[in-house]
């Protein structure tokens, strides 16, 4: 495998949706019809409206960017085309990283190949992942560069879940975790938290194992959590819950871009990126996923404890000179927001003990998707 390198560390955002009913706000497997509509002008597939595992989803791409900005009024102008589409026949998008009270054996397999022979190998794993997540590329410099970052970023796990967490309800039930999708996803064959590995020689070999053994047909079906990408010369982050608004999206798009960015030039300097033994990193992500933003995580290879919360704070403070740099300083502030007024899987919860109708929690998905207002800022 070849690594397409890039001379700067650019941004590529992946969001993935549901799409509802406007009156039920139900999801509807519907996606073949609006793409079918999206697709027309082009002679062939959208290139950035795609379809997904079920037709109740679908997702939405950018273009190589170089700020988070750009990546905004790049989601935007899609959006645009799906919406008018979307309203033309009666249906809505909805995010979150789960619906509250869909049933997976309602929804529809898309109807391609991929995705009905992926539902015949892996069967009830795959079949019950009627879930949403935001996956982040950022460009890095070199092949070695992608794993020694992707190593890394590691650390930072359970920020980017518990800032992201919107699925605290599956199948019409409070399952006690912030973060449901995260445990959903996990029970995919090659998901889970990336080995540490030495450099782009072992992820190669490791890589060859796989393909040959059977495992995956290509990279593109190992789904680690954080990845390197050989063709778009990419760190992949793919641990987020899809989130509430397109204000989270950015959120976190400016928090990914700047963190690998400053990794960028810590491994240009021969400095020695942060790491934490596999064992420390599992329990992290088991105690972002469950408890959100309120938790304790490990932050030493020792067992000391730290507060996220704090973690946070200090990530965003220590990312300052990034975020000037790359032009994201306004959206990097919104992580503290997310902090100051919570997560998804937060305002879920409190619109649920407020009414005890799980339906009002899918009309505040969709009103917030609309509005791009996260209810209570």
């Amino acid at each position: 495998m070849e690594f397409n390198a890039s001379p700067r560390n650019t941004l590529g955002v992946e969001v993935e949706i549901g799409i509802v009913d406007q009156t039920t706000h139900q999801l509807v497997s519907r996606s073949n019809e609006v793409l079918e509509v999206l697709q027309a002008p082009y002679d062939g597939e959208h290139p950035k409206a795609k379809h997904e595992f079920y037709q109740s989803s679908i997702e939405v791409i950018t273009g190589i960017c170089e700020t988070v900005e750009e990546a905004g009024l790049d989601l935007r102008e899609t959006f645009d085309e799906v919406d008018a589409v979307l309203e033309s026949k009666g249906l809505q998008l909805q995010a979150g990283g789960l619906h509250p009270m869909a049933d997976w054996e309602d929804l529809k397999v898309t109807d391609q190949p991929r995705y009905l022979n992926f539902a015949e190998r892996i069967q009830w794993p795959a079949r019950r992942s009627m879930c949403h997540g935001i996956h982040y590329h950022v460009g890095v410099q070199s092949a070695d560069a992608s794993v020694a970052i992707a190593n890394s970023v590691a650390v930072q796990m359970p920020e980017f879940i518990a800032l992201s967490a919107s699925s605290p309800f599956w199948h019409g039930s409070a399952t006690g975790l912030a973060s449901s999708r995260t445990k959903v996803f996990e029970a995919m064959p090659t998901n889970d938290l990336p080995p540490k590995l030495s450099g782009w020689d072992e992820f190669t070999t490791l890589m060859d194992v796989l393909i040959k053994g059977g495992a995956i047909e290509s990279v593109r079906e190992l789904w680690w959590d954080i990845r390197p990408h050989p063709g778009f010369g990419t760190v992949e982050l793919r641990m987020s819950d899809a989130m509430g608004t397109m204000r989270e999206v950015l959120a976190l798009a400016a928090l990914a871009q700047c963190l690998v960015y400053d990794l960028s030039r810590k491994f240009e300097a021969g400095e020695e990126l942060p790491w934490l033994l596999p064992w420390i990193l599992k329990q992290n992500k088991w105690r972002a996923a469950r408890f959100g933003l309120d938790t304790d995580i490990i932050v030493s290879n020792e067992g000391d404890n730290r507060p996220l919360r704090d973690l946070v704070k200090e990530l965003v403070e220590e990312l300052q000179p990034a975020a000037e740099i790359l032009g994201c300083t306004k959206e990097l502030a919104d992580v503290l927001l997310i902090l100051e007024h919570g997560n998804g899987a937060s305002r879920q919860l409190a619109e649920y003990q407020r009414s005890g109708d799980l339906s009002t929690v899918a009309d505040q998905l969709v009103r917030e998707w609309q509005t791009n207002q996260p209810t209570g800022w």
